[in-house]
């Protein structure tokens, strides 16, 4: 699933391409990606209305439009939001087309059909999309060490584990969770409650810089996540610990193991992150 940095690179990617322009009309191929509202009235309300601003809110994207109204895209896991010439064929599994300004369109596609759509209006209250439940970004000023061991410092679920959990961090996924435990020397199955001051210090100093690295290459693409032009992330070969089970450790040359943790593949460095 696209995580932090590669919803904000589908951000930064598409913000030049589509704001200042009106969406004038909305195509729906796949109607059940619309969560809300009920499909005609999201194109009714959604043609005419002027882009004004991308935002991103953990792994969600937030197009914001003249009204004041919010279109919310989640790819999930093989979502993809693309700006491309109105010539340009068709891909597989396109949901959704947006008509925009100049010739252009805003396509998603998902072959998995896991993804969603939500148009939240100005007036509304979001009890739709989740993102009322999120916790606090990680690139944020809120974000420090003392955040960290006060909101997960007693739990005994795995570090792993806790780091995961959106309702304490927004946009953290499986592979930036791997790349920073890795970075902060510790075990992705301890307990949180025994972590101790220094191992929490760690934690939260390494977590912006992985996910801001990963940012400034672009994300990271195995299969299918791809910017809002079309193009693969470039972070995957400085990936330390994802992905490289049974490679050797970068630090210390011992092979990397892999395990599950919370039921999600996890690797790690059996000697570096004892």
């Amino acid at each position: 699933m696209p995580e932090l940095p590669e919803i904000e690179t589908v951000k930064n990617t598409l913000m030049p391409l589509v704001c200042g322009k009106h969406i004038i009309d909305c195509k729906l191929i796949q109607e059940t990606v619309i969560k809300h509202p009920q499909p005609t009235l999201f194109c009714q309300r959604i043609a005419g209305r002027l882009i004004q601003n991308l935002a991103r809110r953990g792994k969600y994207l937030l197009i914001h439009l003249d009204d004041g109204a919010i279109l919310v895209v989640h790819l999930r896991m093989s979502g993809r939001l693309l700006c491309t010439p109105a010539s340009h064929p068709l891909k597989p599994h396109t949901h959704v087309i947006f008509s925009i300004e100049d010739g252009w369109e805003l396509r998603f596609t998902d072959t998995r059909r896991f993804g969603c759509l939500w148009l939240i209006g100005a007036e509304e209250t979001d009890d739709f999309t989740g993102m009322a439940t999120l916790g606090i970004e990680p690139l944020s000023s809120e974000f420090c060490a003392a955040y960290l061991q006060n909101t997960l410092g007693k739990r005994r679920i795995t570090i792993k584990q806790g780091i995961l959990d959106q309702h304490v961090l927004a946009g953290l996924g499986n592979i930036y969770a791997d790349e920073s435990l890795f970075a902060a020397q510790i075990c992705p199955y301890r307990a949180a409650n025994t972590l101790n001051q220094a191992e929490w210090q760690r934690l939260a100093a390494v977590i912006p810089v992985i996910l801001l690295a990963a940012i400034e290459h672009n994300g990271t693409t195995f299969r299918d996540y791809l910017d809002g032009e079309g193009k693969e992330g470039e972070n995957l070969p400085f990936l330390k610990a994802y992905g490289r089970a049974g490679q050797p450790c970068l630090n210390c040359g011992a092979p990397l193991i892999k395990i599950k943790v919370g039921g999600r593949g996890t690797a790690y460095c059996p000697n570096c992150q004892k």
